[in-house]
């Protein structure tokens, strides 16, 4: 999911953190030819935010995960069967 959605592609640009109010800014300003402004890494979100966090900051996450615990026995014989990937990606 888009942490930035609901956005739009137009040609080359991305514009995040749409409205209905800010979509149709947003037309009529490309209709005009005066599209906003590019940041320093392109597009910027319509509600003026500069990142993907919310207006709280990070509200997640605050300590890095432990990674899952990976069966090696399964991995033993060096030899992967393709039909079972899926299942042992629960799928």
């Amino acid at each position: 999911a888009c942490a930035n959605a609901p956005m739009v592609q137009l040609n080359d640009d991305y514009y995040e953190c749409l409205t209905p109010k800010t979509m149709v800014e947003l037309l009529e300003a490309c209709k005009e030819g005066k599209p906003p402004a590019m940041g320093k890494w392109g597009s910027l979100p319509m509600n003026g935010q500069v990142s993907c966090e919310g207006p709280l900051g990070k509200t997640s996450l605050w300590e890095v995960p432990e990674p899952p615990k990976v069966n090696v026995e399964r991995f033993k014989d060096g030899a992967v069967d393709p039909a079972s990937v899926k299942a042992h990606m629960s799928y």
